[in-house]
């Protein structure tokens, strides 16, 4: 499914509060305003809604797309930064969830394309419920206290999913491993590959890269914000893919959003060989105080015109490439 030279394109189309309105109208109109068919739609699945996206995977499909579904164990309002819920890791490790696991798993056995899914993402994050921060963060999980108990938690959790959608015999899924780029807390039980759950479990490895989302943030170039990352993901596994599963960046002057683009672009090709696709996040939301966080690529001229030139280059694949199955 990962190319061997170049990247997919993709992205995230501001389909709604809960990341699930997908329509074919958006897809296409976002692919004429870039200038590029998308290899790659990402859309959620919360578990609050209790269903499998069937219709929307069928849209992308049929739109010559690859389905990147974000099944998140989160309920409603969909809040960051609230603490556990009722899908907490506890109850999915004590097979509280599992019939509804069992079921998205049949459904999506039975849509039958290929998909990459993502349990809990930025589970590095204490934005999420899912974060290791809520399970006991950085108390030893073992007697040479090289193991914490908030990731060791995920990790159960992450395994307990994945086989049980293996069990019901979805392999059309390819699951991906997805974290931010910087954890938070900063802390050493707190970074990336004190959550892996393992080679087994994971097909693809990803990264959340953004930069100034609010305008109280500071503006960092793709460098600083994906050098030690990458890295740390590069080390989890010699040969997995990785994938920029979510970037962008606001319109807040005096920065330079279209600079920013332009080198994503140029140095997810250039300077990082592992990247195999990225998934820009279109999305635009008003804050608290009033002011609207744009990470749109039409927010000015020149960043649609940055992405559009940068996604020309014949290196960002549009069309994807399937391998047939092995003979057994």
């Amino acid at each position: 499914m990962a190319p061997d030279h170049g990247a997919y394109t993709g992205a995230f189309i501001d389909f709604g509060e809960a990341e699930e309105d997908v329509t074919l109208e958006a897809i296409e109109q976002f692919e004429t305003m870039v200038g590029k068919h998308q290899a790659i739609i990402a859309s959620s699945s919360y578990w609050g809604e209790q269903d499998f996206p069937s219709k929307n995977l069928n849209v992308i499909w049929q739109h010559h797309s690859l389905p990147l579904v974000f099944w998140s164990p989160w309920d409603r309002p969909y809040e960051q930064n609230t603490g556990p819920d009722r899908f907490n890791l506890n109850s999915i490790i004590a097979g509280a969830w599992d019939k509804y696991i069992d079921d998205w798993a049949n459904a999506a056995k039975a849509f039958g394309k290929p998909m990459i899914v993502v349990f809990a993402n930025e589970m590095n994050g204490d934005w999420f419920p899912w974060s290791g921060t809520y399970y006991g963060g950085n108390q030893p999980a073992n007697e040479e206290k090289t193991k914490w108990k908030g990731p060791e938690t995920f990790k159960a959790a992450y395994r307990h999913v994945v086989d049980r959608v293996r069990a019901c015999g979805a392999s059309n899924i390819k699951w991906m491993f997805h974290t931010n780029n910087y954890s938070s807390p900063l802390d050493t039980w707190n970074f990336a590959p004190a959550y892996y759950p393992g080679p087994d479990y994971a097909d693809w490895l990803g990264l959340s890269v953004y930069g100034q989302q609010y305008k109280d943030e500071a503006s960092a170039d793709i460098p600083s914000l994906v050098d030690w990352p990458y890295k740390e993901m590069s080390g989890l596994d010699p040969t997995k893919p990785i994938m920029i599963a979510e970037w962008g960046t606001g319109e807040f002057p005096p920065g330079n959003k279209a600079e920013w683009i332009r080198q994503g672009l140029e140095l997810f090709r250039s300077r990082y060989p592992r990247i195999r696709a990225a998934v820009y996040w279109h999305e635009r939301w008003q804050n608290e105080e009033g002011y609207y966080s744009n990470l749109r690529v039409n927010s000015s001229v020149e960043s649609l015109q940055a992405y559009r030139e940068g996604v020309s280059n014949p290196d960002w694949l549009a069309n994807l490439l399937f391998r047939p199955l092995a003979k057994k």
